[in-house]
C-alpha cells in the first residue's frame, strides 16, 4: 500500500489543528476547561483542534472510518478495515499547565494494526510521523531527519507520566535502582524514544487507542518494541477502546525490564 498521500495529507491537517491549538494557547488566558468522564478535561482548543482534523480527514478519505476522543463513537467502524484514531490535543492537562507538553495525534489502523502515525508538537513545531514499512522522521522547521532508537543497554534513560504517576512505576525504579529518569506529557514519551534520547517507558495506568496507535506506528517504525504489559501486541479499531493492560515501549528487547 502506497501511504504517502496519506501521509502528506495528515501532516498537513496536523500542522493546521497545531497552529490553531496555538493561537489558543497564546491568547486566551481563560482555557475555559469543561470536564467528562468524571475527571477529564476538554477545553475549547480540544473542539477547534479535532473539528478541522475530522473535517478534513471525512473529505478526503470519505471510505475510512474515524474514531476521535471528541467524536461520539460510531460502531460502524468495526466494519471497516481503515479506521483514523485521532487526539485532538494530547496532553490536555499540561495545555492547561501552560508547559508546552502536548501533542497532535494521528493514526492509521488497517486490519486492527497501527500502520500509520503522525504527531505534530505545536510548541516546538516537531512534526513526528511514520508508516508500515516506510520509516520514521523528524521534521522540524524544513529539516528533516530519520529516526533510530538508540542502541544504549545501560544507565538506561527512562520517560514517565508528568499525570499520571503509580506505585507500580515507583517499585520498578526501585528494583532496576533506575535513576536516569525524567517525566513529559502526552505522546511525548514515546517520540523520545524514536529520537534515541530515552530507552525505557512503562505505562501501568490505562490509556485509550487514541493515545497510543500514532505514538506505536512510530516507535516501530524507528526500531523500537511497542507491546501490552502482558507482551501482547496492541491492535486497534477495537469494540472497547479502552487500552486496560498497560503497555511499554523499549529501544532493545534487552532492556525489557521484569514486573
Amino acid at each position: 500500500m502506497d501511504y504517502n498521500r496519506i501521509l502528506e495529507i495528515v501532516k498537513i491537517v496536523s500542522v493546521k489543528a497545531g497552529e490553531a491549538i496555538m493561537e489558543i494557547y497564546n491568547s486566551c488566558e481563560d482555557m475555559q476547561v469543561e470536564y467528562k468522564d468524571g475527571d477529564m478535561p476538554l477545553t475549547v482548543a480540544d473542539k477547534s483542534a479535532n473539528s478541522i482534523i475530522v473535517e478534513c480527514l471525512r473529505k478526503e478519505f470519505p471510505e475510512y472510518a474515524i474514531l476521535s476522543e471528541e467524536e461520539k463513537d460510531d460502531k460502524k467502524r468495526l466494519e471497516n478495515e481503515f479506521c483514523f484514531i485521532v487526539d485532538p490535543l494530547d496532553g490536555t492537562k499540561e495545555f492547561i499547565k501552560r508547559n508546552g507538553q502536548f501533542t497532535v495525534n494521528i493514526a492509521l489502523s488497517y486490519r486492527k494494526e497501527s500502520v500509520l502515525g503522525v504527531i505534530y508538537v505545536p510548541v516546538t513545531e516537531e512534526l513526528f510521523y511514520g508508516a508500515k514499512g516506510y520509516g520514521a522522521f523528524l521534521e522540524t522547521k524544513g529539516e528533516k531527519r530519520r529516526l533510530q532508537v538508540s542502541n544504549r543497554t545501560d544507565d538506561l534513560r527512562v520517560v514517565m507520566s508528568n499525570s499520571h504517576g503509580c506505585k507500580e512505576m515507583d517499585e520498578l525504579l526501585e528494583k532496576y535502582q533506575l535513576t536516569n529518569f525524567v517525566s513529559m506529557g502526552s505522546s511525548l514519551k514515546g517520540c523520545v524514544i524514536a529520537k534515541g534520547e530515552a530507552e525505557v517507558y512503562y505505562r501501568f495506568n490505562p490509556t485509550m487507542e487514541w493515545d497510543t496507535a500514532a505514538m506505536q506506528c512510530i516507535v516501530e517504525e524507528a526500531g523500537g518494541i511497542f507491546r501490552q504489559m502482558d507482551d501482547s501486541p496492541m491492535y486497534y479499531n477495537r469494540e472497547n477502546s479502552l487500552n486496560d493492560k498497560g503497555f511499554y515501549i523499549i529501544n532493545s528487547i534487552e532492556n525489557k525490564l521484569e514486573l
